[in-house]
């Protein structure tokens, strides 16, 4: 009778033992992590180091990339120009531009004079009845008229295609000054030569009366493509760019990715370098815009800004789609990095969309649904499944010519959508709940 609280004694003694054995097993953690060897301090040291080596070059890589296709790529060069032929800001500043040249050789009285007196009627109805006073304002106007009519035609948009696309040179041209074509690098200026279009204004005056025009000689005259007091400067390191496009953004990646191997806690690491990748590309991102302001402000007064804002826009259009695809990238890359770890909150997120999905699972059992032996299969090779999953997806990502943000995170919200669907057919065991497993 007296023997009865013996037991419980023992197995309160016994639970206090364990309780103290684990009590001491985290404080040897916890001091074992404060009496790190010197070691694991330098190669943390030293992952560090190349984490932010990689996250300084990103930028730079973006360029890089962008520089070299710019200059390697025909198609790519000639749909970056293509839009700016029917920018209606650009076609007035052309039309400004071969306005001037052709007044510039147009001789007025040489126009009245060698009117034959067939043509006065034509030639005063093409000038608005004004052959006296006001003349000059009034060929002005109907030349200017003309030229419009020639820049916003298709045969425009023809001519200033096939040209860059004959000229493609041009490029390599204005960042390096080397090379030959339509295009010239002169006194930090990259002018094209829009002379054809001169000629074909030309032909119009002739047809609707102004023959004079005819005698006009060969013009070439230059439109602006871009001005900076600093090209001169900056095309010796635009080159370089250029050169190494290939290799910069695979050793971006390389730094990081030695980084994050080398660090103690790569997980950490992963989502650290991720988000320093993107804070740097964003930054390029806004310095961007940043200096197209300051770009504009400089410009001479009687360059067009509309059309230099336009020319600006087109030509870093995708250089601007490059950093947002790598932002995008970053912030999925540390996204995920952050969901698979043991943190509280990354737990709480990953429980909830296994709960979720069991629900739906649930459901779909209870309305007589069933996977019959799909359910098995994919549960004992989930993780195999999901590994090929993330692998193809990547293998999508890299096949992808030029992706952008938009393709980034389509992408990962078909993987998302994917890995759903695994978790849904993942039947599991018998009479065991359902494993709280990674979204990835």
């Amino acid at each position: 009778m007296t023997d009865g609280p013996a037991p419980a004694d023992d197995g309160a003694h016994s639970s206090g033992d364990r309780e103290l054995q684990e009590l001491r097993a985290r404080v040897a953690a916890l001091e074992g992590e404060r009496a790190r060897p010197p070691r694991h301090r330098v190669t943390s040291f030293l992952a560090a180091v190349l984490i932010v080596l990689g996250c300084v070059l990103a930028p730079l890589a973006v360029v890089a990339a962008w520089a070299a296709d710019q200059v390697d790529d025909t198609d790519r060069y000639v749909a970056t120009v293509a839009p700016l032929a029917s920018n209606p800001d650009v076609q007035d500043a052309v039309a400004n531009r071969i306005t001037d040249a052709v007044m510039t050789h147009l001789d007025l009285p040489t126009l009245l004079s060698e009117a034959a007196p067939q043509d006065r009627p034509r030639l005063e109805k093409a000038l608005g009845g004004r052959l006296g006073d006001a003349l000059e304002s009034a060929v002005r106007s109907f030349v200017h008229s003309a030229a419009q009519t020639v820049v916003r035609s298709n045969a425009f948009k023809t001519v200033w295609t096939e040209a860059n696309r004959k000229i493609h040179s041009a490029l390599d041209k204005a960042l390096t000054g080397s090379g030959g074509g339509a295009v010239q690098l002169t006194n930090d200026t990259v002018n094209l030569d829009i002379g054809p279009l001169v000629d074909q204004l030309k032909q119009r005056l002739v047809d609707s009366g102004i023959t004079v025009a005819g005698n006009i000689p060969t013009v070439h005259t230059n439109f602006t493509l871009v001005r900076s007091d600093q090209i001169g400067k900056i095309k010796t390191y635009v080159r370089l760019l250029q050169l190494a496009g290939n290799w910069l953004p695979v050793l971006a990646v390389l730094l990081v990715a030695g980084g994050v191997l080398l660090s103690v806690h790569r997980r950490r690491a992963l989502v650290a370098g991720s988000l320093g990748v993107v804070v740097a590309t964003g930054i390029l991102g806004i310095g961007l815009r940043v200096f197209r302001v300051i770009y504009l402000d400089r410009l001479p007064a009687d360059v067009s800004q509309a059309a230099a804002g336009a020319v600006y826009d087109t030509l870093t259009r995708f250089l601007q789609t490059t950093v947002r695809m790598v932002v995008a990238l970053g912030i999925i890359v540390a996204l995920a990095a952050w969901l698979t770890g043991p943190g509280r909150r990354a737990g709480l997120v990953r429980r909830l969309w296994t709960s979720g999905i069991g629900a739906v699972r649930g459901t779909a059992d209870r309305a007589g649904m069933r996977t019959g032996p799909v359910g098995p299969f994919v549960s004992r090779y989930r993780t195999w499944i999901t590994w090929v999953l993330v692998a193809a997806v990547l293998l999508v990502y890299l096949l992808w010519s030029y992706p952008t943000g938009w393709v980034v995170v389509g992408l990962a919200l078909c993987l998302l959508f994917l890995l759903a669907v695994v978790e849904f057919l993942a039947e599991p065991p018998a009479g065991k709940p359902p494993a709280t497993g990674t979204p990835a």
